[in-house]
């Protein structure tokens, strides 16, 4: 049977968010999820709020967003900071291109030394390697 919502054990809150209890923890350790008080029974019980929080640091953070960026965010929950998130976002989707520019680069480079390992032929190195020490050479 499962807890009504209002009344999740953390194991119930880790599994309604989708993570796991260490998740949980650390999130509560970094200040992003308040950690409720531990009543008589001993179990700190959590509501939907909680389990609303630990989805949306999660879906930020599949969006690249840092836990500090995350943080930034929670503090502008307020629905009149709108341009305060989009400039965190702004620097986010800078981040996003930057490192997409640094992946094609990569597959450039990768492409070219495939395609050179692809026609030589015989007793000569492997130009892939060849590269790569190179580098290390350096």
């Amino acid at each position: 049977m499962e807890q009504p919502l209002e009344r999740l054990s953390i194991g119930a809150l880790a599994k309604a968010a989708g993570v796991h209890v260490e998740t949980i923890r650390f999130y509560q350790l970094k200040g992003l999820l308040p950690t409720p008080g531990r009543p008589a029974s001993g179990i700190r019980r959590y509501g939907p709020a909680a389990v609303a929080r630990v989805r949306f640091i999660k879906a930020a953070q599949r969006l690249g967003f840092s836990l500090d960026d995350v943080e930034q965010l929670l503090r502008l929950d307020d629905g009149t900071h709108c341009r305060e998130a989009a400039t965190l976002a702004s620097d986010r989707l800078a981040d996003v291109r930057a490192r997409l520019r640094d992946l094609q680069r990569m597959e450039s480079a990768l492409a070219a030394l495939i395609q050179a390992c692809d026609t030589r032929r015989g007793k000569v190195s492997c130009p892939l390697i060849g590269s790569l020490q190179q580098q290390v050479e350096a």
